[in-house]
């Protein structure tokens, strides 16, 4: 069992919009406030990417650069938060919001799932400035990182939230580092569907903990997961019309 005391079963009780409730990046872009706004007006639950900006600031990104998502090269580590909220997504009004902005939008109206996005050796200040935006917030957050440093930083600093492993693979070299970080006593897994069933998700459910997948697509990723998993991460369709 994991570290966190409370209720989880919000976690798993609506399927959860991976990076918002997006179109695929036509016309509502992912970790966009319209994304979240979406996500909102769907009960959907909300996860999203963490960048910290080099004010140190959190903000709610899932690439290390701009370029894919702003036709830009630029960093998004070396950028100020108020830099970063003057560049558009895509061919949209929205630009890359803090999370401090999300906070503030969904006012604890559906769940949100924050996945750290860390560098080795330049996260110093990441998890705390996380936690510090988190400690008003009244709703439920749960945080999870494939990063393993962020994890033992979130358990050190004994994080009121729940904690989860982001993991893939099906080798059963990765189901031991998987089975390591486990010990840190984390609350849930969000893992690959594309490499489910497998042994380490098997155990990791019989034990009580929670597992969602990311992310799924397709009616057979989704069928999968009702199978295998607690909840799905998924993208590109609408969950209560299917």
């Amino acid at each position: 069992m994991g570290r966190y005391r409370g209720d989880l079963n919000w976690l798993t009780a609506r399927p959860i919009a991976h990076r918002g409730y997006h179109d695929m990046n036509n016309e509502v872009w992912e970790n966009t406030l319209s994304a979240f706004d979406r996500a909102i007006e769907r009960d959907f639950a909300i996860e999203c990417d963490l960048q910290l900006a080099c004010d140190g600031v959190p903000v709610v990104f899932h690439d290390d650069d701009l370029s894919r998502l702003c036709g830009l090269q630029d960093d998004v580590r070396l950028l100020t938060s108020q830099e970063l909220a003057m560049k558009r997504i895509g061919r949209t009004k929205d630009a890359i919001p803090t999370l401090g902005k999300l906070l503030d939008r969904a006012a604890g109206r559906v769940p949100i799932v924050l996945e750290l996005k860390g560098r080795k050796g330049e996260d110093d200040g990441f998890v705390g400035a996380v936690l510090e935006e988190l400690e008003d917030y009244d709703g439920p957050v749960a945080i999870m990182s494939f990063d393993h440093w962020l994890l033992e930083e979130l358990v050190e600093l004994d994080c009121p939230y729940p904690v989860g492993l982001t993991a893939e693979g099906i080798r059963e070299e990765k189901f031991a580092e998987h089975e390591q970080m486990m010990k840190l006593g984390l609350d849930f897994v969000s893992y690959g569907i594309l490499h489910m069933p497998n042994r380490f998700i098997t155990e990791a459910r019989r034990a009580g903990t929670p597992v969602i997948t990311w992310t799924v697509r397709t009616p057979d990723m989704r069928e999968r997961t009702e199978q295998e998993a607690d909840q799905m991460t998924f993208e590109g369709f609408d969950p209560d019309a299917a």
